[in-house]
């Protein structure tokens, strides 16, 4: 278990990568070959420290990452079938507060008031084999494991061997396509059974061929080549979904759920349906509560919005759909002893502590530190060196501080540094923060570093062979010290090619690696600048709303305007900002940052020195050809079937420019009911204004 706390960027990326690589591994061992290594905490474990990492480095996301990928591809014998619709993954939650978010997350998408009720279906979530059922004319046609999502393993003759499965539907209102998709499993009972008969059936107990886990069993049995070998098996199946179909029989969740089992196929009897946060945490509890009593495997609770049309409408995010999640079952507890704090100097200058432990196992997992958060944190825990702490790994890899049982001890509280501890620059709090930052800037070795190996990085400019150890070196002969030193660095050739280690072709490799950046791409260059809050995602929605670079800047202006401005309140002030750069999840703080950079005489100095040696290109977006392609949309008024951050994303997905005004510039204009200035103002212009149904048929019509 890694802290990204403790991580530098170098390591953070090296960590990634063997994360993506192990995850893959037990992706193959779990999947495709049966015979998983790790248990499913620990697996688990792997998933929430790779998402804690990404979240503390989103710019070292990797194309392979876990995240993107969905079970694994199959390398048996057995016959590959395509997925006629894609079989999701499930994020995880592993917290009351997980699922409130989740809740809450559904309700802003949604456009709905944070005390409408939403409706979801509650079921155990089994551990066993995914498995997709074909039926056409009531027929079952084809079975089929998940696979990698995409492509799953042909297991037809298998599955019609499972009792549990009809070969033919019965009951009414059968549509003439319909996969229903569940988990082939091994009740507990009969997986010990199974290993009982098989270690009876070996010529001597060291060849029997016995199975870890229920799972594994399940997995192994229906994955046979042989079909007579899953018949001898005790196989059965729990339909929790469906994928392709030719019409649905309901329009909620347990709508269809409960007209699957009147076709004959098992679904859970724990599956409820309830409309409040409450309630849903209540039935979590009764299945957590009788666990252990089940004849099946299960490691949490899964959620789905019971209203079919806004599933549609919420969609799909990476592997996994936005209106479903499981609620996993809580991870361990250990006691355990702080030794020491740290303080770590981060890129942007926060100061962040950092907990050494006496190495304790926590879920099977050794931890031996632990993020503090801040200065706050460590008040309101009261922890000191030679506290004796609970630690917990629940939603977080990253393992949290839950008690400190010896607070009560006479001794002095930690005191957290009021200076850098690498520069001995001031340590300030900003109003509002609780994170104590250095103010020491590109002074500081710690910042200076990490934000020159953060502009060279894979998601920024992403410059071959300028590495940590290279930057290092450059810094201490003075070669560089801000972005664009790094493209003056050829007149440094022959001092270079005498220095250890440097050899004619690996300067040259360096500076042609380093003039190919020359034109970079314009969302990569404005985050590798490490100005806060702009991530690699934020990057990319600003440019595809404003498209090149001095159009950022000319942003931050504005918004120093607005900061300017006489506001009523600082709420006020940050909704008019919000308002005005007008991106989707994009908000005040990010306008902030903006404007606190170009504030600053030498980060305009050091931005304008970067752009008098490289020349971004207009940054371009792959969008889907629309009627309203190439033009610009303001939309006002109350939107009554759609939030306003869900319209700006269709408009933006349809090639459009969603504006937060309307101006000459402005094409057309969607008002809801209430449109007040800007419907005013489009007439005043002659712009085109449509209903929200008329727009609606736009987004339709491009498909």
């Amino acid at each position: 278990m890694t802290d990204p706390a403790m991580l530098t960027e170098a390591e953070a990326a090296n960590r990634l990568m063997r994360l993506a690589k192990e995850v893959a591994k037990h992706n193959r061992l779990y999947h495709d070959q049966d015979a998983p290594e790790i248990s499913d905490a620990d697996y688990d474990a792997l998933i929430r420290e790779n998402n804690a990492l990404e979240a503390a480095f989103p710019h070292l996301i990797r194309a392979d990452s876990p995240n993107a990928q969905v079970g694994a591809a199959s390398t048996t014998a057995l016959k590959k079938v395509p997925h006629a619709v894609r079989m999701m993954s499930l994020d995880n939650g592993f917290s009351d507060e997980d699922i409130a978010d989740f809740l809450a997350r559904i309700r802003r998408f949604l456009a709905l008031p944070d005390d409408a009720p939403v409706a979801l279906t509650a079921e155990p979530k089994i551990d066993g084999l995914s498995c997709s059922l074909r039926y056409e004319k009531g027929e079952l046609v084809l079975a089929a494991t998940r696979g990698d999502g995409t492509t799953g393993e042909d297991v037809t003759a298998n599955v019609h061997t499972i009792a549990d499965i009809p070969q033919r539907l019965t009951g009414e209102a059968i549509p003439d396509l319909f996969e229903i998709r569940g988990e082939v499993y091994m009740a507990k009972g009969d997986f010990v059974a199974l290993n009982a008969r098989l270690l009876a059936e070996a010529e001597n107990a060291e060849k029997a061929r016995q199975f870890a886990n229920p799972r594994n069993a399940a997995a192994g049995s229906l994955r046979q080549k042989d079909a007579t070998v899953t018949a001898s098996r005790p196989l059965r199946f729990l339909a929790h979904g469906w994928g392709a179909h030719s019409a649905l029989p309901a329009d909620t969740q347990l709508g269809v759920m409960q007209a699957i089992a009147g076709w004959g196929l098992p679904v859970s009897d724990m599956l409820a349906c309830v409309d409040s946060l409450d309630a849903l945490i209540a039935h979590y509890r009764t299945i957590e509560a009788g666990r252990a009593d089940l004849p099946f495997d299960i490691d949490g609770v899964v959620y789905k919005v019971d209203r079919l049309d806004w599933q549609q409408r919420l969609g799909f995010v990476a592997k996994a759909p936005r209106w479903a999640i499981a609620h996993k079952f809580p991870a361990e507890r250990a006691q355990t002893t702080l030794e020491a704090i740290d303080i770590q100097v981060g890129r942007t200058g926060k100061l962040t502590p950092v907990g050494r432990l006496t190495p304790v196992t926590v879920g099977g997992v050794v931890v031996s530190n632990v993020t503090l958060h801040n200065a706050d944190e460590i008040a309101r825990l009261g922890v000191r060196p030679g506290d004796r702490i609970i630690v917990q790994r629940a939603g977080d890899v990253i393992p949290q501080v839950v008690d400190n049982l010896t607070r009560d001890e006479a001794r002095e509280p930690f005191p957290f540094p009021t200076h850098c501890p690498v520069c001995g620059s001031e340590a300030v709090r900003e109003e509002g923060e609780v994170d104590v930052r250095c103010t020491g800037g590109l002074i500081c070795p710690a910042q200076r570093f990490e934000r020159l190996r953060h502009f060279v990085s894979r998601a920024a400019l992403d410059i071959e062979g300028l590495g940590e150890k290279t930057i290092q070196e450059f810094l201490d002969l003075g070669w560089i010290a801000e972005p664009a030193d790094i493209f003056r660095l050829k007149k440094h050739r022959a001092d270079l090619l005498g220095r250890e280690g440097w050899k004619e072709k690996s300067v040259d490799n360096l500076l042609m690696a380093i003039e190919a950046k020359r034109q970079p791409d314009a969302a990569r260059l404005l985050f590798g600048l490490g100005i806060r809050h702009v991530g690699a995602v934020t990057a990319r929605d600003l440019l595809k709303r404003y498209v090149t670079l001095p159009t950022i800047r000319a942003l931050a202006q504005d918004v120093m305007l607005l900061r300017d401005q006489e506001h009523e309140t600082q709420a006020k002030m940050d909704k008019a900002i919000a308002e005005h750069i007008g991106v989707e999840n994009v908000g005040a703080a990010v306008g902030h940052a903006l404007a606190d950079f170009f504030h600053e005489p030498h980060n305009v100095d050091a931005w304008d020195d970067l752009l008098s040696e490289v020349s971004p290109p207009p940054y371009v977006v792959e969008t889907t050809a629309s009627a309203v392609t190439g033009k610009t949309v303001v939309f006002t008024g109350k939107l009554e079937t759609m939030s306003r951050d869900e319209a700006k994303a269709q408009a933006e997905r349809l090639g459009a420019k969603a504006a937060g005004s309307v101006s000459a510039k402005t094409d057309l204009v969607v008002a809801g009911p209430g449109a007040g200035t800007k419907l005013k103002q489009a007439t005043a212009l002659g712009i085109e204004v449509i209903t929200e149904q008329a727009w609606a048929d736009i987004v339709k019509a491009a498909g």
